[in-house]
């Protein structure tokens, strides 16, 4: 029989790492990618040479480029694998992870390389489309479903609309770029609303899973952004985005006892993209207030980052050598 404990995943076979390869990997993008474009962006803003950013990029699209082609042999020769995911009420809301990499790839293109930042978006805009409209549907047509199952992963594929505007303001006309925020916002909002239900009155996340608390971050984060770019100002609603991010993420520190923990998971990298998220806005309101307590902030988040997404990229090395990476779950 198999070990089935609760523990970091990997498997002792290949053929069964790739067979257990998780979707959830495309965090690992995510994360990277977020911190490349904090890094374009406060290349231009903040310090003067783009050459961070544009080898944070390089080693982003290498990561996707690898795991896009590792789980499409997943796909390939383990289907049924696959599927097991998307019946999962938790991994289901991963896959959208993969058209929102492309999305934010899109984006760190978008000054380097216009052509393929076009592309990039048209591909993970419209695939983001369908998991967004697939995931409602197996939310309205499931039965199986519980107050329990509500998860901050949940959110990802809210994100993923909300992020369209970034990159859409410049390759599409500005209608379209409302539409996803508009579906966005909206759903955030919602979900927001069940997700605070569920976990004041109900069950506790499992502890694996805490990390992706910090995903409650990146929603507004995201909508800060996006609606400054929309609308070229700072107006009284991008503030309250940007404020309550700012507040979520400070709320969550405030519970650092809860995320203590003695074993390194993939699902630690939901702490990477949030931190991004606010990262980028903080950049931002930082181009339209340049009050010292402002720009001091944008650099508080920059090097928390740094610290970050080095930590998890040691630590994942670490368990990729050790074979910690891929075991089946519970």
């Amino acid at each position: 029989m198999p070990d089935t404990t609760e523990q970091p995943a990997g498997c002792v076979r290949t053929e069964t790492r790739l067979a257990n390869l998780p979707v959830p990997m495309f965090g690992i993008v995510m994360g990277l990618a977020g911190t490349a474009i904090v890094y374009l962006r406060a290349g231009r803003l903040l310090w003067d040479s783009p050459t961070p950013g544009i080898f944070l990029t390089g080693i982003t699209t290498l990561v996707f480029a690898v795991l896009a082609v590792a789980y499409l042999l997943k796909l390939i020769k383990y289907p049924d694998r696959v599927r097991e995911e998307f019946d999962s009420p938790v991994r289901l809301h991963f896959f959208p992870t993969i058209s929102i990499s492309l999305i934010l790839l899109s984006i760190a293109y978008l000054h380097l390389a216009p052509v393929a930042s076009l592309a990039l978006w048209i591909v993970g805009t419209l695939a983001h489309l369908v998991l967004t409209l697939k995931t409602l549907s197996i939310w309205i047509q499931k039965e199986h479903f519980g107050i329990n199952h509500i998860e901050p992963s949940w959110f990802i594929p809210v994100v993923g609309n909300i992020l369209v505007p970034v990159a859409g303001v410049e390759h599409a006309p500005s209608d379209i770029s409302w539409f996803f925020f508009s579906i966005g916002i909206v759903f955030w909002i919602v979900l927001f609303t069940v997700f605070l239900y569920r976990i004041i009155f109900h069950h506790p996340l499992a502890r694996k899973r805490l990390p992706t608390f910090f995903i409650l971050i990146a929603p507004p984060a995201v909508a800060f952004v996006s609606y400054v770019r929309l609308t070229g100002e700072v107006d009284s609603f991008a503030r309250i985005m940007y404020s309550f991010a700012l507040f979520l993420f400070m709320l969550l520190v405030y519970q650092w006892r809860m995320f203590r923990s003695a074993q390194f998971y993939i699902s630690w990298w939901a702490y990477s993209f949030p931190i991004a998220a606010l990262t980028v806005a903080s950049v931002l309101m930082s181009t339209f207030n340049e009050a010292r307590g402002v720009i001091a902030l944008a650099w508080g988040f920059i090097i928390l980052l740094t610290v970050v997404v080095a930590a998890l990229t040691v630590l994942t090395i670490r368990a990729a050598s050790r074979r910690e990476i891929c075991r089946p779950e519970e």
